[in-house]
């Protein structure tokens, strides 16, 4: 498991005042498959590096995507350890990977200045690395794209918030929401220790998506699409956090919490769409069961780059998820009082086969809302619910069995949830 600090990263928010840098008609242009170091790419108040990756099969315009490394590692290291230099040989975008050199190698993404368009920091220096791959890749300004681990994916909420007019899309894997961190002193390089990282810091979706357009208050055109990584056993940044970031862009969007569309495209994984009224995904979560700190893993970078459209609208490969049951069968147990109530869940697999990996996906009744559960991630807490295992229950043997519940407040309707599927497949009850 990667050190803490590694949990940790600083968002880009930097002023658009990087058109004012000089850049040379006759800048160093990456070659083709190789990493290059930029050393003079316009104003650097956060004394970042930038490196670039310019493929052979690079257009005459091509897209960029800014690829943010987790806290204590480099720009070299997320190239060599992430799949984003494959996809960009395969599809032809340039990544830049800037490295960061202060608190642990890590993005600021807790100081005032970080959390402001133009406010300075990292944030200006990421958008002086953007404008210059734009002039010396001759780079697309209309397909800027950011992704980002851990504290990577910090800073890239936070890039999102600060110039919506500058990115397209950005994907998460592993942060927090924008404004998480009150300021350094809640950036604690110890599991539990940080309250924004631990999930303490608790708001309202309003709250959250104020945060968020604070970062450029006097926006108010069209918003870059977001995409959301975490593991479901990840105890470095709490799994909570993804339900906050969820909370925090749908607000920004204007949709509501139950999304509108719930699939699994890979085992273990469970996909929350939430589209306008037009069917446009503005927000894709992704929850990964029993994944610790560790994304993104093998094959979640290209689901990234199709989230961002770079890849000619070919699909990422799904697999059938292994041990999908041929039969389930769900029983509860409820137990109500006035304003409350409490349901036990049992998942029955009446298959032939075990089901490794489980996703149960329901319906509360209205004026339901899980308040706390146990033996499973819940998420959201209302609506269409999915409720995913944890790491010591993963698996259900064929004929057997495995038992959840959560507590939740009521406004009178303490029936039963409706719909149950497990791993999509329909389930009996009773």
């Amino acid at each position: 498991m990667r050190p803490f600090v590694k949990a940790f990263a600083g968002i880009c928010s930097g002023a658009v005042i990087v058109a004012a840098c000089a850049m040379a008609a006759s800048a160093p242009r990456a070659s083709a498959a190789t990493l290059t170091q930029v050393t003079d790419f316009g104003p650097n108040p956060g004394n970042l590096q930038m490196y670039s990756y310019v493929p052979a099969s690079a257009p005459a315009h091509p897209a960029i995507v800014l690829a943010l490394h987790p806290c204590g590692g480099s720009g070299p290291q997320f190239y060599s350890g992430s799949e984003f230099a494959g996809l960009a040989d395969r599809y032809g975008f340039v990544v830049v990977y800037p490295s960061a050199t202060h608190m642990y190698n890590c993005f600021d993404s807790w100081s005032a200045q970080a959390k402001v368009r133009g406010g300075g920091s990292d944030p200006v220096s990421l958008m002086s690395m953007v404008t210059y791959a734009e002039r010396a890749y001759h780079g697309d300004p209309d397909r800027v794209y950011v992704t980002g681990s851990s504290g990577g994916a910090m800073e890239t909420n936070i890039m999102l918030g600060d110039y919506p007019d500058v990115f397209k899309a950005g994907a998460a894997f592993m942060g927090v929401p924008f404004g998480c961190f009150v300021d350094a002193s809640d950036y604690i390089p110890s599991p539990g220790a940080s309250n924004c990282a631990s999930g303490r810091i608790n708001k309202t979706p309003q709250q959250w998506g104020d945060l968020a357009r604070a970062g450029d208050p006097g926006y108010t055109g069209p918003r870059p699409r977001v995409q959301l990584w975490h593991g479901t056993a990840d105890n470095l940044v709490y799994y909570a956090e993804l339900q906050q970031e969820i909370d925090q862009w749908t607000n920004v969007f204007g949709l509501g919490r139950t999304p509108t569309s719930t699939d699994t495209p890979q085992s273990g994984w469970t996909r929350w769409r939430f589209a306008d009224s037009a069917g446009k995904v503005d927000v894709e979560a992704y929850s990964i069961a029993g994944a610790g700190h560790v994304l993104p893993s093998t094959g979640m970078a290209g689901y990234a780059i199709h989230f961002f459209g770079l890849d000619s609208g070919t699909p990422p490969p799904t697999t059938t998820t292994p041990g999908a049951p041929a039969a389930c069968r769900v029983t509860d147990a409820i137990s109500s009082w006035s304003g409350g109530m409490t349901e036990n869940i049992t998942i029955s697999n009446t298959g032939s086969a075990a089901i490794t990996g489980w996703s149960l996906a329901f319906t509360l009744p209205a004026g339901q809302a899980i308040t706390s559960g146990w033996s499973a991630a819940y998420s959201p807490t209302s609506g269409q619910v999915t409720a995913t295992n944890l790491g010591y229950n993963a698996t259900i043997p064929a004929g057997g069995s495995t038992s959840i519940g959560f507590q939740a407040s009521q406004t009178g309707d303490t029936a039963a949830p409706a719909g149950f599927t497990l791993n999509g497949a329909a389930c009996a009850t009773g």
